[in-house]
């Protein structure tokens, strides 16, 4: 039997069959899956082609075990900032390293934290998040998912560019209530349904206009939770998540973009009292990925560079610094 998985959720003016590409054959948001044998039976182990592990059993890319996690973690792209993080550590039980991919498990007055570099974009963190999640929700002797579900804390640290004129470069920092996704990844995962803002998604579509043969946008709003304790005395908005640092965040440098009027539309975004801060490159799959699995996930940021006044601060480490030790404090307390 076939399935129809179909997103057809458009602007009142734009028919399901206007996204369909006869000349090359297919539709972007319109998808035929015929029934594979690497289907999952939730009920049987995890094939080993699915789940990957290592030689000494542990968890493919990130090369940890369950043990070696704790419930609250710091998610930073760069893996010096790990280093830089687990200085400030009382105490550190657990160092880890493979590809770029660095790990750091410690003590911060008393609380148990760990420190993860992702890399960047998106697709970085669809490996990290689906490697975390096997490590707290899948036992990786039997590959079977345990009956009681563990809720990860996530909390991405990092940099970006703001989209309003108002937002200063350097000793400014937004924290992200909502990501709106430009890349895609989330339409992959069935749950999708489940966690996307389409009322938001689609007020997006219709005052961007948005071209029609880009991935179709995504909005899940982060943990609530997480952003009351975290997240005072900062920005505080919609962090549009870009597949790219140049053409996709409206950047030129040898080569012209096909959509130049993007940024400005985006900057001009409004819904129910929202607006869209900054531009970076990881939200959308974090909050994404997380709400679907069931963890609890919020990024802030500093903001160095100002995408409408082309500003740019070139030594912003202070207030990276500034910010993690921020937010180890109210993690801690």
């Amino acid at each position: 039997m076939i399935s129809f998985i179909v997103e057809s959720i458009f602007r009142k003016d734009r028919s399901f069959f206007d996204r369909f590409d006869r000349k090359n054959d297919h539709c972007n948001y319109f998808r035929i899956f015929a029934p594979s044998k690497s289907t999952i039976k939730m009920n049987q182990p995890i094939p080993a082609s699915q789940l990957i592990l290592n030689n000494e059993g542990a968890i493919y890319h990130l090369n940890l075990h369950p043990d070696q996690i704790a419930d609250d973690i710091i998610l930073v792209g760069d893996p010096g900032r790990v280093v830089m993080i687990s200085s400030f550590f009382d105490k550190i039980e657990l160092q880890r390293q493979n590809r770029e991919l660095v790990s750091c498990t410690g003590y911060f007055n008393g609380k148990r934290i760990t420190v993860l570099s992702t890399g960047m974009g998106t697709d970085n963190l669809d490996i990290v998040m689906n490697e975390l999640d096997a490590l707290a929700n899948i036992d990786l002797k039997t590959r079977m998912p345990k009956e009681e579900h563990r809720s990860l804390n996530l909390v991405r640290i990092g940099t970006c560019g703001a989209l309003q004129p108002d937002i200063e470069v350097g000793d400014s920092y937004v924290a992200t209530r909502y990501a709106i996704g430009l890349d895609g990844l989330l339409y992959f995962y069935e749950k999708h349904k489940e966690v996307n803002e389409t009322a938001m998604r689609d007020a997006f579509i219709e005052q961007m206009d948005y071209p029609k043969d880009l991935p179709l946008p995504y909005v899940v709003e982060g943990s609530k939770t997480l952003f009351d304790r975290l997240a005072e005395g900062y920005y505080q908005g919609v962090t549009a998540t870009a597949p790219g640092f140049y053409g996709p965040q409206g950047r030129t440098l040898r080569m012209h973009l096909t959509y130049p009027e993007n940024n400005r539309k985006i900057e001009a975004f409004s819904y129910q009292g929202w607006r869209v801060c900054n531009f970076e490159m990881e939200s959308s799959a974090l909050y994404g990925l997380g709400k679907m699995m069931g963890h609890n996930c919020l990024t802030i940021c500093v903001v160095i560079a100002n995408r409408v006044t082309e500003k740019f601060a070139i030594d912003y480490h202070p207030y990276i610094k500034k910010l993690v030790l921020n937010t180890l404090e109210r993690l801690s307390n």
